[in-house]
């Protein structure tokens, strides 16, 4: 297990939160943390947290599943893309957002990210993916098959696309801190 240094002083924290003029949006694959390490990171800079799958399924009154049973996935990123849109438009550089595994796929989307946000990576390996997708039957995209040869499948077509985010940080097993810890790190690095 990686170590990572204690969380920044508050010195620290607020400098980087003075550099910041983007919303902080965390993308990667399912699984990896967004939403739980985007609470926590959320929390510690004192910023506002929003999870774009939780907006779209309160907007449509469905679950993720049921908006790509009913309507396709194409449906599914159109309007997620609108959302993500107008919770970053919304929120100003004051809000950490955490994205579903595709939207950063979407040309649009990214494009809109990459221009208007800070985006960050987030990435675990193969065996930490699978250990916590398993825990969660609604994921639409593995509802089917083997559960380890569809992650590695997706992860090895979708990094060349995560590639380009801002920020590239490592998100496996231990406690959710150590990541948190590491994008504050990421951001303090890249915002000089």
């Amino acid at each position: 297990m990686t170590m990572s240094k204690p969380v920044p002083d508050e010195a620290t924290l607020r400098a980087i939160k003075q550099r910041l003029n983007k919303p902080l949006v965390l993308v990667g694959m399912m699984g990896v943390g967004k939403s739980t390490v985007g609470r926590r990171l959320a929390n510690v800079l004192d910023m506002d947290f929003t999870d774009a799958d939780e907006e779209i399924v309160e907007a449509a009154n469905m679950s993720v599943a049921e908006i790509f049973d009913q309507f396709g996935e194409e449906y599914f990123r159109d309007g997620e893309r609108r959302v993500i849109a107008r919770l970053m438009e919304n929120s100003g550089a004051g809000c950490v957002l955490a994205t579903g595994g595709g939207a950063f796929l979407e040309d649009e989307t990214r494009e809109l990210i990459l221009q208007e946000g800070v985006a960050i990576w987030l990435d675990a390996s193969i065996d930490t993916l699978v250990e916590r997708v398993s825990r969660n039957k609604r994921r639409p995209l593995l509802r089917t098959g083997n559960i380890e040869e569809k992650v590695t499948t997706m992860k090895t077509a979708r990094e060349p696309i995560y590639a380009q985010a801002h920020i590239h940080v490592q998100s496996d097993s231990g406690p959710h801190h150590f990541t948190v810890n590491r994008i504050l790190e990421g951001l303090d690095t890249w915002l000089t």
